[in-house]
């Protein structure tokens, strides 16, 4: 039995190690070339997606929304001028008396205000000012989640590829195997079960090579969306692959998160406004002073009289004036005290949205922390699990030729291997997804960030 497993090894030895292995990889080197030449880079792509993006977009035009209705309500303490202009023509008659007459009467006035003191209108302006930064911390969120989802397409398409690879990978190694295995059992050196083993293994691979094939094209589908592009080809990680560590704490991280993440800066933003609303409302008991004044002509001219006695009269009066406007607020009907209350229990909600908002964050600061950890320990892991894969491959394909192994260890060795390499760099681009939802979950992720991960793929 020996003998014909060393004869059978003799035949398909080099078809195990040489035939399928070499050329694949020749291949799939002038494949990556050629990929490589075409692909787009992360911050390439970034800036198309923030020119293209319906989201993002349309959180910009909030923010500068935001700012005119901020420049509006800052009218308040600002000057206001009006003119004013009239023209009426009268006309009477007594039969009885002979009597007539007409007068024609045209006004004209420039009236102009300054208010000196109004709590509310202050009031009105500081709360505009904290919307304004609210709406710039939404559009700060959604540039980050913008990169974040950018990321998670770009990397879903390289995890594709590596997939759909693999499977390719696998299929050439099993469709040499199957040959040998065939060539085998005509010659007499082998059973069925070879053959048939192979084969199992061939029809399961291009199911799973079509199933790969169909995952691509759906993320690649999706990246183009969100780009605005056609036909868009990432570029891989560079090789060797070195992905930096993390240079801050925990700690570091959680007090980042307090202060700089979006939804705690909104949360205060909104404890903020509602106790200015509070001085607003309470601003309802006390008086206004305005500076008023006014410039004005008004002309007459017409005709009166009796009968054949009748006179024309005409006259220009100019007038001009200014002073103080005092108002002072004496009852509303309880409206102004329960306003208050109103306002007063809504500070006490925002109060406690801020309180939640804190506490959610610092968890998400947490689990995000952690899955960083956890994702360059599984790296390390899978990367320990590639090398062993390698030396089993080739233990067992020694084994093979010398009788000790059979089809079957070849080919499970195989897929293992491939789906060790395609499983660390699945882990790889989750790692570099990690650190992204980490800084985005505490408030510091920017633009910046897009140019460090973009340094670690292929020129």
């Amino acid at each position: 039995m020996s003998a014909v497993r060393t004869h059978r090894s003799s035949r398909c030895g080099t078809a195990v190690t040489g035939g399928p292995l070499r050329p694949l990889a020749a291949g799939l080197a002038l494949a990556f070339a050629s990929m490589l030449a075409q692909a787009q880079s992360l911050q390439e792509l970034y800036d198309a997606a923030r020119s293209y993006d319906a989201a993002y977009l349309a959180a910009r035009a909030t923010a500068e929304a935001a700012q005119y209705r901020l420049e509006q309500s800052k009218a308040l303490i600002r000057p206001s001028a009006n003119v004013t202009a009239s023209t009426a023509r009268t006309f009477s008659d007594s039969p009885a008396y002979d009597f007539n007459s007409y007068s024609t009467n045209s006004q004209a006035a420039l009236n102009a205000s300054q208010p000196l003191y109004n709590k509310a209108s202050t009031e009105t302006i500081s709360s505009a000012e904290k919307a304004y930064e609210v709406a710039r911390t939404d559009l700060q969120a959604a540039e980050q989640d913008l990169i974040v989802r950018l990321a998670q397409a770009y990397f879903d398409v390289l995890a594709a590829q590596d997939d759909l690879g693999t499977t390719q990978a696998n299929l050439k190694a099993i469709t040499e195997q199957l040959a040998s295995a065939k060539r085998n059992f005509e010659v007499g050196t082998a059973t069925i079960t070879d053959t048939r083993e192979a084969q199992a293994r061939f029809d399961l691979t291009q199911a799973q090579q079509i199933a790969a094939d169909n995952t691509l094209r759906t993320r690649r589908a999706a990246l183009d969306t969100l780009v605005g592009k056609t036909d868009v080809a990432p570029r891989p990680l560079a090789t060797p692959v070195v992905i930096p560590p993390l240079s801050s704490t925990l700690q570091d991280w959680l007090t980042t998160a307090n202060n700089d993440s979006p939804d705690v800066r909104k949360a205060r933003l909104a404890y903020d406004i509602a106790q200015i609303e509070t001085e607003k409302a309470r601003a309802g008991h006390l008086p206004t002073l305005d500076l008023v004044g006014s410039v004005g002509a008004n002309d007459n001219t017409g005709l009166s009289g009796l009968g054949t006695g009748a006179a024309q009269a005409r006259g220009t009066y100019r007038n001009a004036s200014i002073g103080l406007q005092l108002n002072i607020p004496v009852f509303a009907g309880f409206a102004v005290q329960n306003r208050v209350k109103e306002t007063l229990s809504l500070t006490e909600k925002a109060r406690e949205d801020l309180a939640g908002a804190q506490r959610s964050v610092d968890l998400g600061t947490r689990t995000a922390f952690l899955a960083v950890s956890s994702g360059r320990a599984l790296v390390h892991a899978l990367e320990a699990a590639e090398s062993s894969s390698k030396l089993a491959l080739e233990a067992t394909e020694l084994g093979y030729k010398v009788g000790l192994r059979v089809t079957l260890d070849v080919l499970n060795a195989q897929t293992q291997l491939f789906t060790t390499q395609r499983d660390l760099a699945k882990a790889r681009y989750d790692l570099i997804l990690a650190e992204v939802r980490l800084r985005q979950v505490s408030g510091s992720l920017g633009p910046e960030d897009v140019a460090v991960a973009d340094r670690l793929l292929a020129k």
